[in-house]
């Protein structure tokens, strides 16, 4: 079989059901075998496991000219236990951040602290993780989770924002109810990271991948949050969309209020270009050993990213 434009599709949806199968992934991680093989994949996309190796990074981003978003991989926490020792690994990291002196925002899933176990459980954390970063100079970024978690994302997010209205959050362009919920967060003034959208989802509630239709719609939000002057993060790996911004929106993503982000290892020279030619630009670090959900959905975006992921295991 050769690459087409049906299998690539196909090969992406089965990432993304794999990136959120639980089960499989409790499976894989319990073999020694499978395990080791998959951390070696997961290496390509991640600073390491330590708050160390992405500490490291900020230093080395702010050299090349990009500022750093920091994550803790992990989540869907399911014990209240666990929710509670990973919201220490933020805090910690929070503090020696501040001991270093170095400046990053810190970026999470709300279900990695607890808002699947309780929503007062998340909040309450949040609030904490929030409390730490406005103490280090800094401020959280909250990330997007799949469809079906948006409504407690935002309910969650607006709730820790009333306290810290530095407080960021994520629009998923691809879904079809973003532009009123843009409409919803705008309202707040912290920044918007806009991003496509990485999650398997149904027609009935996002455009499909790579169509028109989700080019129109970031374009249309990011034109929104620029031209209205509201902080936001345009996220996106893909040239031609930074392309068609530049197109459309010309010296206005030199503003003040304007960054370019994206992810360590997938858009490095992009990034770099961007840098070079005035734009702010972020590079997204994630350590830690709770990688599954993440690393196949980067894989997902591209499937092509397999074959890459095979020639990684050369070595095992």
């Amino acid at each position: 079989m050769t690459f087409g434009d049906h299998t690539l599709p196909l090969a992406a949806d089965t990432l993304r059901t794999w990136a959120l199968d639980e089960s499989l992934k409790a499976n894989v991680m319990a073999n020694p075998v499978l395990a080791s093989a998959a951390g070696r994949i997961a290496r390509r996309f991640m600073a390491g496991e330590t708050t160390n190796d992405a500490l490291t990074l900020i230093a080395k981003n702010a050299h090349r000219g990009h500022l750093t978003s920091i994550e803790c991989a992990g989540e869907s926490i399911r014990s209240e236990e666990i929710a509670n020792k990973e919201t220490g690994i933020f805090t910690t990291l929070i503090a020696e951040m501040k001991t270093r002196d170095e400046l990053a925002t810190v970026s999470f899933d709300l279900s990695h602290i607890g808002s699947v176990v309780s929503p007062v459980l998340g909040l309450a954390n949040a609030l904490a993780i929030a409390e730490a970063t406005r103490d280090a100079g800094t401020y959280i970024m909250i990330s997007a989770e799949s469809s079906e978690r948006t409504d407690l994302v935002l309910d969650l997010y607006e709730k820790v924002s009333d306290a810290f209205e530095e407080t960021g959050i994520t629009i998923q362009a691809r879904l079809h109810r973003s532009p009123a919920d843009l409409q919803r967060v705008m309202q707040r003034s912290g920044p918007i990271r806009l991003v496509k959208g990485a999650f398997l989802e149904d027609s009935t509630v996002a455009h499909p991948r790579e169509s028109n239709e989700l080019t129109n719609a970031y374009l249309a939000m990011a034109q929104k949050l620029v031209t209205d002057g509201h902080r936001v993060n345009l996220a996106t790996h893909d040239s031609s969309m930074v392309e068609s911004l530049k197109s459309l929106l010309g010296q206005k993503l030199k503003g003040a209020h304007v960054e370019f982000e994206m992810l360590q290892g997938l858009g490095t020279e992009l990034l770099d270009s961007l840098s070079n030619e005035g734009y702010a630009t972020r590079e997204y670090v994630l350590f830690g050993s709770e990688w599954w959900l993440y690393v196949l959905n980067r894989m997902a975006e591209h499937p092509e990213r397999v074959i890459t992921a095979l020639a990684d295991l050369n070595d095992f």
